[in-house]
């Protein structure tokens, strides 16, 4: 074993294969994306990817990578979104090496067996789990946060002892074009490769018979997603979106409220797929959470949020337009102001929107904040229960009894009380929708866990042999059932 292990440390440590799959297309004449499959398969089916050494080496790899690149990531995000320095290194680059940090402290844990109690029916026995990497994985990236929704997924993929097939988003032109140029030129393309491209390249790949597909994105997307892999019974994670609503009562800290609402709200220029979509405030206290939601957007923006180098702009002229239209319904209460040569939408409050608005219909993905007043808590699940199940919810609240209420009573992907998106950060919780909003989690353990089939063996003993489960039967039954009472 110690001699395996050595070799596969070596290999990985050699320069990047990059011609594999270029002579397999020209051999054979099969599209790029098989000839790459089929070289994983090979590699990881000699079992290259599988010991703790090998793991750990490209977990540094990519933290290494992702480190000498950073002011490039940088200056890839601000040319594809405008995004500041802090935000991109606070939701992307500090993002991603947290959770290699993270794999890397606990991945011997989580490779070792795990013992788990028996049965007596199985006596004398002893009962595993192990988790067994899935093999050739494809990892769908998203536009929004393209750098953390990329290479956060493919830190549990190699964790897990995969290989890897990465497609970043086609949105997000500059840092997409990054990344291929990181990773195919750090890596061994038989263990992870970076495929860019649009619908026709992710056809492609879909296409394919691969071991597991990891999707952020649309819903719309993610069942098409989804039809493709139930071709081949291929098992899939989807982190889709939805209507997250965030709640606020009448005992709430209105102050922190619009504060952490506006933060949350307008990072990524609303770009996020747990930002708050609506809020649900209490009547008797809407006036007070408009008028301090207003004096926050100016204090984080200032008075013309366009001049601020803080806030980002919008992905592509589609999203900018549909966002727009938005702006058409109900009353603005702050923002509003828009400018089609940067794609630059305010930060902006809706209210006197209906639910049959679009913009109560669809996830806004925007700056866009529609504020619903309400009466009582019970009207206030009754709304959210016209949706599909959201990503997230947030409560501000200092009821323990209303806390309780909301979250015992609607089903959402995770959330926070008092506070918006930062549940995220937390590598000990796992991350994932419900419903419409996904399938699946991830983050720390919970992604080395999703990319790893967990298999079950029991070590049965050979110095006993139990007669009762054998033929003949008769006068065995009153001892099978106190056995099944046992176990």
């Amino acid at each position: 074993m110690s001699t395996q292990t050595n070799a596969t440390t070596s290999k990985s440590k050699r320069t990047p294969r990059k011609t594999t799959a270029q002579k397999t297309t020209k051999k054979k004449g099969i599209s790029v994306e098989k000839a790459v499959i089929e070289a994983q398969r090979k590699f990881f089916q000699e079992g290259n990817t599988k010991s703790y050494e090998f793991r750990i080496d490209r977990l540094r790899k990519l933290e290494e990578v992702i480190k000498d690149n950073e002011e490039a990531i940088i200056e890839a995000l601000h040319k594809d979104f405008r995004k500041s320095p802090f935000e991109t290194y606070a939701t992307e680059i500090g993002f991603v090496l947290g959770e290699i940090g993270h794999a890397r402290s606990n991945l011997a844990s989580w490779m070792s067996a795990k013992k788990v109690g028996g049965s007596w029916l199985n006596f004398p026995s002893g009962s595993y789990i192990y988790s067994e990497p899935y093999g050739v994985c494809l990892v769908m990236g998203a536009w929004n946060y393209p750098l953390q929704l990329t290479l956060g997924p493919l830190v549990g993929a190699i964790a897990a002892g995969n290989c890897a097939i990465v497609k970043p988003s086609e949105l997000a032109v500059n840092i997409s074009s990054l990344m291929a140029r990181m990773i195919n030129e750090n890596f061994d393309e038989a263990h992870v490769k970076v495929i860019e491209g649009g619908k026709e390249v992710a056809t492609n790949l879909l296409a394919e018979n691969l071991d597991y597909i990891f999707f952020t994105g649309s819903v719309r997307v993610g069942k098409i997603v989804m039809q493709a892999a139930a071709q081949h019974l291929t098992p899939v994670t989807l982190e889709l979106g939805g209507k997250s609503p965030a709640i606020i009562d009448k005992t709430a800290d209105i102050e922190l409220a619009a504060k952490r609402i506006a933060w949350g709200k307008y990072l990524n220029g609303g770009q996020t797929c747990v930002a708050p979509d609506y809020v649900l405030v209490h009547q008797s206290v809407k006036p007070r959470f408009v008028r301090l939601f207003k004096e926050y957007i100016k204090e984080m923006y200032g008075e013309n949020p366009q001049q601020s180098p803080d806030y980002p702009r919008i992905i592509n002229d589609d999203h900018y337009k549909r966002l727009k239209s938005y702006l058409e319904q109900g009353r603005v209460l702050t923002g509003g102001d828009t400018d089609d040569a940067e794609r630059y939408i305010a930060p902006t409050a809706l209210d006197e929107v209906d639910w049959n608005d679009p913009v109560m219909q669809e996830e806004i993905f925007g700056p866009i904040l529609p504020i619903i007043e309400y009466e009582n808590i019970n009207e206030a699940v009754e709304y959210i229960h016209r949706h599909p199940k959201p990503l997230a919810l947030y409560m501000f609240s200092e009821s323990n009894d209303n806390q309780s209420f909301m979250t015992e009573n609607i089903s959402f992907g995770g959330g926070c009380i008092n506070d918006t998106v930062a549940h995220l950060v937390n590598t000990n919780m796992p991350f994932g929708g419900v419903g419409d909003s996904g399938i699946g989690s991830y983050h720390g353990r919970s992604s080395f866990q999703t990319f790893s089939h967990q298999k079950s063996v029991m070590k049965k003993a050979t110095w006993l042999d139990v007669p009762l489960r054998y033929a003949p039967y008769k006068g065995k039954m009153k001892w099978l059932k106190m056995a099944f009472r046992w176990t």
